[in-house]
């Protein structure tokens, strides 16, 4: 049998599991106390305990495990409805040991004696196996999986430290982590889940429970995977692949598809803590656009309000607030402003607090008082999230701020923040009323709420938004979250500091949060905490420019952190970086859209795209000179110094042979390296190695000044010849929902070296969306042949380049194909 390692009690439930295939009778044989088989899975009892283990669908599996006689609610915060409801048909089996069901793609077995789980693949490979009987203390449980040697283990939201979480500990329970280190746990967000890889068989689990938990990857015991809650339901997900966009693709099927964002919000964001009036706001985008850097959002930290009192102005700092907006979007730019969930308790003439209090929308005590405590502006009170009524009010405080034209909100603090408190939050015996359809109607307390606190809070300015805006599609931002949260928010890593080492530290944080479910994330560039030095603020931004979200901000009381601070050389280069990322805004709002459909981020860890390019097939990301590099999409590999304050020499190393210089276009010089291709690159401040996959189709754009400007020229395709060569182009209006109207366009392409020539085709446009160009310019790489070119069969000349050919072509949307012989 062929399994991560050979372990004897593995090979013995294997052979169990053929000997009963065997010897499986009818189905009435299988009645029994202790076991009930169900129309997708099967439950089974061993002393006061029961396990009820169901197939939702043939590759994904729900395990409940309880104590008496009665099964725990189901209702879920992250996992959604329609996807607890689903079912798979299922085999039943048992025998004298194990009872267990066959679904089309997984095998289920549980030990009858004490209830231990193994899952595993049709072909007999352990996926999952647990290291020991379940562990019920009062309301405590701890869950243990065997943990093979080659097996290692990705997720858990932006956690600090090596990518890899393999002999590391966590605790889960949201916390405001001001200057966070390596070190720091917790952190903003608890997203229970983790995916797995052993020799190219992905994993993912989900742990439904929203109390305080812990994940022990084998820290406090060797080869023992531990995870495990303070209380509340024992209820987890285990979703198989085998590949890693499989296990994405069903944990977005479980807790929810990221929404397509506004195009704007996949631009340079400009923020610091604060732009304190109204002059230095049009002063800092008057320099960005007199510069000719790029940019199309500035944000309005808590100091644009009335004594940091939410949904408030300070007439005085701002004293034509509607007015800058209206002159700001003239500019093509979009404003984000903070809007803390605390509520400043005050006597008189402040309306949030006053409507807040008459429709009774914030927590009490257990002795029924409202419950305070200090925050940003003074003594405050906390809206109760997990009341719809109360969701529904907060989402109505948006109207005023929506009518003067604010662009896209920042909820800060919902970890949540509480000052003067000795757990920097509220109490854990505050009450929550859930009143919430899918949930029975009860008081929790905090102990429970607290780690989807957060999340309810964007899902309430999320759900608040559309109901003002029903066809514009919202922008919010969200420190703290839980599992699900990517459906109403994107996100950020929250008060990270300027240094090298945060620098660093950001790839493998950016990396986890996309395998967490959270595609659309970012770190605050340049570090929160602090004045970086030119050159570390330089090297930021040239990586930013290759993330999802790029905002660059800073504290109060640190320096000037725009891109031009450090002088004119340093700018340039900044703004070439900021440039590039306009450049290939085609190809990231393509991959964007592709994340919404597929649940694989944007950023990607390289094992993502290539599972199987180790030789023994080992996640590539975890070798520690290979941990740098990530993906953006699926072509572009992005490769910093491992240590970007010293001027070695480095290896980069690619997972497959033919990838290109993306600034140069010719292949990359290789050397033999454990048998994968690596190139020698000596440390460039100008510089950020950046390389094309073999194949790949990559669509371009003429530079604008903000997706508020419509490009002008031809959409450019480069076309880098090699295998399985591919590309698309997804485009809308960038703004409403229209495209699910079909007021979108997507254009499929195609290359083929075959017999001496080159063919790249063009596909013919779908949706009723009107392309902003109506020329293609098509770059060839890597292939050099005759300058001429056969377009649509006639001739048309080509142009030579240091690279290769290019060719300029009508295209009206009907389909083109070039041959060049």
């Amino acid at each position: 049998m062929n399994v991560c390692k050979a372990h004897q009690a593995m090979r013995k439930i294997a052979l169990a599991f053929l000997f009963f295939l065997l010897n499986i009778g009818f189905m009435g044989a299988m009645a029994g106390q202790d076991f009930r088989a169900l129309k997708n899975g099967v439950e089974v009892s061993s002393g006061a305990e029961t396990v009820r283990v169901v197939a939702l669908r043939d590759d994904v599996v729900r395990v409940r495990m309880w104590r008496g006689g009665e099964i725990p609610e189901d209702a879920s915060w992250a996992v959604l409805a329609e996807a607890r409801a689903g079912a798979a048909p299922t085999t039943a089996v048992k025998s004298a040991e194990f009872a267990g069901f066959e679904t089309a793609k997984l095998r289920v077995l549980i030990r009858r004696s004490d209830l231990r789980l193994t899952v595993m693949d049709r072909a007999g490979n352990v996926l999952q196996e647990d290291a020991r009987a379940v562990e019920m203390r009062g309301t405590e449980f701890r869950i243990a999986k065997v943990m093979p040697a080659e097996e290692h283990y990705f997720g858990l939201g932006d956690k600090a430290g090596p990518l890899d979480r393999r002999g590391q500990a966590f605790t889960l329970w949201n916390t405001d982590a001001y200057q966070w280190q390596e070190s720091t746990d917790p952190l903003y967000k608890s997203i229970p889940f983790y995916m797995s890889f052993c020799k190219g068989r992905a994993l993912g689990v989900l742990l439904d429970n929203t109390w305080r938990s812990q994940f022990d990857f084998g820290k406090a015991k060797a080869n023992t995977l531990e995870f495990g809650a303070a209380n509340g339901p024992l209820d987890y997900y285990v979703i198989y692949g085998p590949t890693p966009k499989e296990v994405l693709g069903g944990s977005r099927w479980l807790t929810g598809a990221t929404p397509l964002p506004p195009m704007w919000a996949l631009g340079y964001q400009q923020s610091r803590y604060s732009y304190m009036t109204e002059a230095r706001v049009l002063e800092v985008a008057a320099k960005l656009r007199a510069d000719r850097i790029p940019a199309d959002a500035i944000y309005l930290d808590i100091d644009y309000q009335v004594k940091n009192r939410p949904f408030t102005v300070d007439r005085e700092s701002f004293p034509d607030f509607a007015g800058m907006l209206k002159k700001l979007h003239g500019e093509g730019f979009h404003v984000v402003a903070i809007t803390d969930l605390h509520i400043a308790k005050v006597d008189a003439g402040y309306a949030p607090y006053e409507s807040g209090t008459a429709g009774d929308h914030f927590v009490r005590k257990e002795d029924g008082t409202v419950f305070w405590g200090k925050v940003w502006p003074g003594p405050s009170v906390f809206p109760d999230f997990t009341r719809q009524q109360t969701r529904d009010w907060w989402g109505g405080l948006y109207g005023e701020f929506e009518r003067a034209g604010l662009d896209g909100y920042w909820n800060d603090m919902n970890e949540p923040a509480v000052f003067e408190s000795p757990t920097t939050t509220m109490s854990e015996d505050v009450q929550h009323r859930i009143e919430e359809p899918g949930f029975a109607k009860r008081t929790a307390s905090h102990a429970e709420i607290h780690n989807v606190y957060g999340m309810e809070n964007s899902r309430a300015t999320y759900e608040g938004l559309l109901k003002i805006e029903p066809d514009v599609r919202p922008f919010v931002l969200t420190r703290a979250s839980f599992a699900g949260g990517q459906r109403y928010a994107v996100t950020w890593t929250g008060d990270n500091s300027s240094t090298w080492n945060h620098l660093r530290m950001t790839t493998p944080m950016l990396e986890n949060l996309g395998l967490s479910g959270f595609a659309l994330s970012g770190a605050d560039v340049g570090g929160y905490a602090g004045t970086p030095t030119a050159e570390l603020l330089t090297r930021w931004m040239e990586i930013a420019a290759f993330q999802p979200i790029d905002r660059d901000h800073t504290e109060k009381g640190s320096g000037d952190q725009e891109p031009w601070v450090g002088g004119a050389e340093q700018e340039a280069i900044r703004r070439r970086y900021i440039e590039e990322r306009y450049r290939l805004m085609a190809y990231l709002y393509t991959t964007a859209e592709e994340m919404t459909r597929t649940g694989v981020p944007m950023l990607r860890a390289l094992f993502v795209e290539f599972p199987d390019a180790a030789v023994d097939r080992h996640p590539l990301d975890v070798d520690r000179d290979i941990a740098p590099e990530f993906l953006m999409g699926p072509e572009l590999l992005i490769a910093p110094q491992p240590y970007g304050e010293k001027t070695d020499a480095y290896a980069v190393t690619l997972p497959t042979e033919g990838w290109y210089d993306y600034w140069t276009g010719q292949r990359v010089a290789r050397m033999a390296k454990a048998g994968l291709p690596t190139v020698m690159v000596t440390p460039e401040l100008a510089r950020l190695p950046v390389y094309v996959r073999p194949g790949a189709i990559v669509p371009m754009a003429p530079l604008v000044q903000s997706t508020e400007e419509r490009p002008v020229g031809p959409l450019t395709l480069r076309v880098y010849a090699g295998g399985d060569c591919r590309g698309s182009l997804y485009q809308d209006d960038g703004k409403s929902f229209g495209y699910r109207r079909g007021e979108y366009l997507r254009e499929e392409f195609g290359c083929e070296v075959k017999d001496g020539g080159l063919r790249v085709r063009i596909g013919a446009r779908e949706g009723k969306y009107a392309a902003w160009w109506k020329t293609v310019r098509v770059e060839v790489y890597g292939w050099s042949g005759a300058g001429r070119v056969m377009v649509d069969g006639k001739p048309t000349a080509s142009e030579k380049t240091e690279q290769g050919l290019a060719v300029t072509v009508a295209d009206e949307g009907k389909g083109t194909e070039l041959v060049w012989q």
